[in-house]
């Protein structure tokens, strides 16, 4: 059984990278390298943004190949390669497998493994920052790779009924669906449209790009906010994306990514490293790079 925090050996050389599309400002590899120094070993962390990559820019299964045959010892994932990537794997995680998407690819003894780190990172920030908020109703927006995480984390933490709401239909039904095998019937349905959603809900999570330094602006209208609801966002680059502003200024509760990039990141490195990763040394890396 692969788990999520199934360690390797602890080699004096870490070769890892990110792979995703317009992920110059990431801070992903400053705190890779930093836990690495700290734990006495040599960690190389590499940005492979498609977007400089040529044109055409190579599939994830090239840059897979590639990545293996230099020695890297794991991937990180990002959008939009998620799902996209476990075609090209040998095997998954039992998270991987449950969100049916994969953030962190291991090379291990000619094979490779998919694991989801988003699914605890996100859980896990979302305990320490949403303690004590009414959960009954959620909205998430955007069912991709990242989005299934949370999903998923966000039944974990208690959500009784997720609604789901996606530009791409289909998605949204699948999505849905997948929360209700596994949480139960009723626990989740499809938010066909977003002004009617979003009138009972107790929070939202945007788990889209749009955001993003790349997709700059918001997938929820500020008007449609409403002080009361609690809202939380998965991007980090920028720290504060347009939705998170407009719900400050609203009066809402707010959670942006920092703290789910900071956990997926901890879990990533003892997948690569085999090492126990310290959070609170990972988050003071990530705040001083602000």
């Amino acid at each position: 059984m692969i788990t999520d925090s199934q360690p390797l050996g602890t080699p004096r050389t870490i070769l890892a990278a990110l792979v995703g599309s317009g992920i110059q400002r990431s801070r992903t590899p400053a705190m890779h390298e930093a836990e690495g120094s700290a734990n006495g070993i040599r960690y190389v962390y590499r940005l492979f943004d498609t977007d400089h990559m040529g044109n055409p820019a190579p599939s994830i299964g090239d840059i897979l190949k590639s990545a293996e045959m230099c020695g890297f010892s794991g991937l990180n994932v990002t959008y939009p390669f998620k799902q996209q990537v476990m075609d090209h794997l040998d095997d998954l995680s039992g998270n991987a497998r449950a969100v049916g998407a994969v953030n962190t690819v291991v090379f291990r003894e000619g094979r490779r493994i998919g694991h989801n780190t988003d699914l605890w990172g996100f859980g896990e920030s979302f305990r320490q920052s949403m303690a004590g908020v009414r959960r009954k109703r959620v909205l998430l927006v955007g069912a991709g790779g990242a989005g299934v995480a949370v999903a998923f984390a966000l039944m974990e933490n208690g959500v009784v009924h997720l609604s789901v709401h996606d530009r791409d239909l289909r998605k949204a039904e699948a999505l849905a669906e997948a929360v209700c095998r596994q949480k139960g019937a009723g626990s989740a349905s499809v938010a066909d449209n977003l002004s009617a959603a979003i009138r009972d809900v107790d929070g939202l999570v945007n788990a889209t790009p749009v955001g993003m330094d790349k997709l700059p602006g918001t997938p929820v209208p500020p008007e449609l906010l409403d002080p009361a609801m609690w809202v939380a966002d998965v991007i980090y680059f920028p720290l504060e994306t347009e939705l998170v502003l407009a719900a400050k200024a609203k009066g809402c509760r707010v959670m942006g990514g920092a703290g789910m990039a900071v956990y997926q990141a901890v879990r990533a490195i003892e997948l690569f490293t085999g090492l126990k990763a310290n959070p609170d040394r990972v988050s003071a890396c990530f705040a001083r790079l602000g």
